[in-house]
């Protein structure tokens, strides 16, 4: 029986995780998910392609989401009061229109300072409607999905070829997942999810994640460390749509809430490719 190894929440989009042993799902992902942004002078969202060293940032936040706390190496830690209301500023997410409201200057400074060019700090509104695409639509904050899902024996299997080749083994975090899953008998099986309850939440396929070079940003210091894991993936998980896949974006069909070590109950699978 498959269970759920390790859960993970991103409160700003392309910073540091947070491990979770329990996380309420909303209709939008694992709370707090991705629901802060960094943008910069043209208000344009920063990830980890253009700005690496935003992996270094650990934010920490509540439960109630009241207060975010930032950490970076050589720098003391930031904490502000989140600022949930006020007037809405206009940003970027892939060349889309959205709006976020700033998180005031002592967030900005510090984040200048940490990636060396200007930066502000957003948050995603009340009101803030985001629609995924898939075969399954969904929501999301600033996330590119509401909930990635990453199986072990996927992991395995890599880390399996990249010594095969005189590699090293790589850590999970380069695949920035939100629920880790152990337990299953062969890799990619999360492939074929179509519906499937965890805890008390129930998911649906969006569609496979699609890699980019964040996968190759060292995740500890920031820095790239290409080209691996994406010169080995390409050897054996091109898509014939185009691009390199690894996990299963999901959707929320009804949120509830997860832990680790929460049982699978797989409704529905897709039939198996040959």
């Amino acid at each position: 029986m498959a269970k759920v190894a390790s859960l993970m929440h991103y409160p700003i989009k392309g910073c540091a995780g947070t491990v979770l042993s329990n996380a309420a799902v909303t209709v939008a992902g694992l709370a707090h998910d991705r629901s802060f942004m960094v943008v910069d002078d043209d208000h344009v969202f920063r990830n980890q392609q253009s700005a690496p060293l935003l992996a270094v940032i650990r934010p920490e936040i509540g439960d109630d989401g009241e207060v975010l706390t930032l950490h970076a190496p050589g720098l003391p830690a930031l904490s502000i009061e989140v600022q949930r209301e006020g007037d809405r500023t206009d940003v970027g997410l892939y060349g889309i229109p959205y709006t976020g409201i700033d998180q005031g200057e002592p967030a900005a400074a510090w984040l200048t300072e940490v990636l060396g060019s200007r930066s502000r700090l957003v948050r995603v509104p009340p009101d803030h409607v985001r629609t995924t695409d898939g075969e399954t639509p969904g929501r999301a904050g600033y996330a590119d999905c509401a909930v990635l899902l990453v199986s072990m024996p996927s992991l395995d299997l890599l880390h399996t070829r990249l010594v095969e080749q005189g590699g090293e083994a790589l850590p999970m975090d380069r695949f920035r997942p939100n629920i880790v899953v152990d337990g299953w008998g062969e890799p990619h099986i999360e492939d074929r999810l179509r519906r499937v309850t965890i805890g008390s939440t129930r998911f649906g396929y969006a569609k496979l994640a699609i890699r980019c070079s964040v996968t190759m940003v060292d995740q500890e210091t920031g820095t790239p460390a290409g080209p691996e894991p994406m010169r080995t993936l390409a050897s054996y998980r091109r898509s014939p749509e185009g691009g390199v896949t690894f996990g299963t974006k999901l959707a929320v069909l009804k949120a509830g809430d997860v832990k680790v070590g929460d049982e699978l109950q797989v409704e529905h699978w897709a039939a198996e490719t040959t």
